[in-house]
Parts: C-alpha cells; structure tokens; sequence
C-alpha cells in the first residue's frame, strides 16, 4: 500500500518553547520540542473523578479537563518519568496526592493534526493535600465529580459555553469505566 508523502523530508517551518510547527510533502502538523510528552490523568476515588477546569486560549473558553501535564517540561524536573510527571501533576492541578499510579497505554488525540502522544495514567489511593489549583501561572478549579452523574455534569457544563476535553468521551463509555472502576478498587 502507498502512503504519500511519508518519506518527503520533514521541515521546521517555526518553533516556539513548546510547539513546532512542521511540513512533510503536503502534510502541515505540529509537534512538542525535545520529544516532550504528555500525562494524563484519570484520577478515581470512592465513585467519583477529579476533573479540572481552566481556561484555554486557542479554544477562546474555560475547558473541563482530566488533569494532565508535560512530562520534564521545566527545567528542575528534566528528566523525569511519565508516572513522576503524573503525580507531581496531579498535586499541583487538584491537591490530590495518590498511593499508586497505573500506566494505562499512550494514545493520540488528533493524528492528523498532532503528531503528540499522552500516556493516561491511572491515580488510585486518593488523599488530598492541599487545595490544587496548579502553579501561580494558572487558574484552576477542581471539580469532584461522581462517576454515576458524569453525562449530566459534563452536558451542563457544555450547555454553560465550556469545552470539554475529548478524553472525557471515555468516562461515558459503560466499557472503559467499568474497567477504570475495576481497576480503581
């Protein structure tokens, strides 16, 4: 099978600190520097889910999000592993700190668009130590949300103008829950 443009050479056409903007043939994508990573989190604890909220400038709205975070994206933790990111991550964003964090597998968000991974990791023994609300550059606000009122949280807060993250799709799945859930104790 042919796949255009899959060996054309690939060229930086602009890079930031944290975007790089590239060409291959017809193809035009972005990438993250310094093979940066992401994490992120799906954070469980007696029925319900930490989800957080921030306002997101290319989306021009507040976002409801799984936590998440870059893996070594400052320099005194440069680096570091995906599940060290993931827990640092999940302090800073929700005050949470948990007993045990599960690799669940990388994924994609949008392929055709994003040559970007993430690992999702799961966050299990949950115990709160601090407020959250991530570093004094953002704005966060924690919701705890329970699982068995997800679809109806998630269609208010669309129906208020806010974005939802496309990783929640799995938290309406009754499969990929119900393992989550399993997986959670």
């Amino acid at each position: 099978m042919s796949v255009p443009d899959h060996d054309a050479p690939e060229r930086i056409e602009w890079q930031g600190d944290y975007v790089v903007a590239k060409t291959r043939g017809r193809w035009e994508y972005v990438t993250r520097p310094r093979n940066m990573r992401a994490a992120v989190i799906l954070a469980i604890d007696a029925g319900d889910v930490i989800l957080v909220e921030q306002y997101r400038v290319p989306m021009g709205r507040f976002s409801i999000e799984m936590p998440a975070g870059l893996v070594g994206d400052y320099e005194s933790v440069a680096g570091e592993d995906t599940l060290s990111a993931a827990g640092r991550e999940l302090i800073e964003e929700t005050g949470y700190r948990a007993a045990e964090l599960i690799d669940i597998g990388d994924f994609y968000s949008s392929p055709g668009m994003v040559s970007e991974s993430f690992t999702m990791v799961l966050a299990r023994g949950l115990t709160q130590v601090g407020e959250g609300g991530g570093t004094d550059m953002e704005n966060i606000t924690v919701h705890r949300v329970p699982l068995s009122g997800i679809e109806a949280f998630l269609d208010e807060q669309r129906a208020q103008g806010k974005g939802i993250d496309v990783r929640l799709l799995m938290l309406l799945s009754p499969g990929l829950l119900a393992r989550a859930q399993e997986m959670a104790g």
